[in-house]
């Protein structure tokens, strides 16, 4: 598939610069792939959509303030750092931004009052340290800290917002889902942002199902695919977890004919790596009888996934998917696509060009059955 085929005009108004409130209150593009039938709904009514005994799966991670500002000790050079894998207790892969950050570079951190522009407010050092001990392709380098770096977040860390997003959030916690728990993401899995308590409450008395995977998003999430061809692109690694409940739920859910909702591609690329590497993890002693699923789709797993969803990947967990709108050539273009159907997608995108839906992170949704 040629990179070119992931294009599509956006007027830049249309990119949202703040979230709907109520979250639920947001649009839903709902595109029936097997037909092409394309309906324009509000968030809040997606129980519409899921079938009793159905299961939702969504992306528990939590974004950590990992955007951090400080100075080169040598030349007082400012530095901008954006967190995005933590290697050890010490040790975390990173974007750097800043002139000449060479291997040996020693990085010295401050608070800063105003996060969108740290250079024109007062700023007070700490005693936290980073020399660069690593190096790599588009800016990214091996920072080793003075001391582990979860500890200064209160005083030093930011939400770090994408590019696009040009306005101050008020509440960082409008960039969390509201069901977020383990921190390590460097963006949002921003498919869930549209779920309230008292939507997750009514869909659970529906008779939907609700369980949680893990998936620390990480680089790709900013990084546009360059190359020529979409399968030339290399996905970076992020670390993702399905545990042996939820892939029992899912089983389960397979043995009775329901559909296995994912929602965000994050939870995607975890169901479909535990389809593909956590099945030789379920005991082979499983039954009915003993509460475990006879029929084994997905099976537990924790690790590192570089699984990469392009057109013509084959589905072995995910029968739908509650999405956000992406940007022109990203992977997670190509996974819908993938998912959806190439002449689909496009066909919703431009409707929803059309219909002044918002897009991007706090923007609208589309849910694909």
């Amino acid at each position: 598939m040629k990179t070119a085929e992931l294009d599509y005009e956006l007027p830049p108004e249309l990119i949202a610069q703040e979230p709907i409130e109520p979250r639920d209150r947001s649009r839903l593009l709902v595109l029936h792939r097997d037909t092409g039938q394309i309906e324009h709904r509000l968030f809040y009514e997606i129980g519409d959509y899921l079938e009793p005994d159905s299961s939702l799966i969504a992306n528990e991670s939590r974004v950590i303030p990992a955007r951090l500002y400080g100075r080169k000790e040598e030349s007082g050079g400012s530095v901008e750092v954006l967190l995005l894998r933590k290697l050890d207790d010490l040790s975390w892969r990173c974007l750097v931004g800043g002139a000449r950050t060479r291997q040996g570079t020693v990085i010295r951190f401050y608070r800063s009052k105003r996060p969108n522009d740290p250079e024109s407010s007062p700023s007070v050092t700490t005693a936290l340290i980073a020399e660069v001990t690593d190096t790599g392709d588009r800016g990214e380098r091996t920072l080793r800290f003075s001391e582990p770096v979860e500890s200064y977040f209160d005083q030093i860390g930011h939400v770090p917002l994408p590019p696009y997003i040009q306005r101050p959030l008020e509440d960082p916690e409008r960039y969390q889902t509201i069901y977020s728990h383990t921190p390590g993401s460097a963006a949002a899995p921003t498919a869930g942002l549209h779920f309230t308590p008292d939507l997750l409450l009514k869909l659970r008395d529906e008779g939907v199902r609700f369980g949680m995977v893990t998936l620390h998003v990480g680089l790709d999430t900013f990084r546009p695919i360059t190359e020529e061809r979409v399968e030339a692109h290399e996905i970076h690694r992020e670390w993702c977890e399905l545990d042996l409940h939820t892939a029992e739920q899912i089983n389960r859910t397979k043995v009775m004919g329901k559909p296995v909702v994912a929602v965000g591609t994050t939870s995607v690329r975890v169901l479909e790596t535990a389809a593909r590497r956590g099945l030789s993890q379920i005991p082979e002693t499983g039954s009915a009888e003993n509460g475990q699923c006879p029929l084994r789709v997905v099976g537990p797993f924790s690790g590192f996934t570089d699984l990469y969803i392009t057109p013509g990947f084959r589905f072995r967990v995910v029968d739908a998917l509650i999405t956000n709108f992406h940007l022109p050539r990203s992977s997670l273009l190509a996974l819908v696509m993938a998912l959806a159907g190439e002449e689909n997608i496009r066909r919703a995108y431009a409707q929803a060009v059309e219909e002044r839906y918002r897009f991007f992170s706090f923007g609208d949704a589309m849910l694909i059955l």
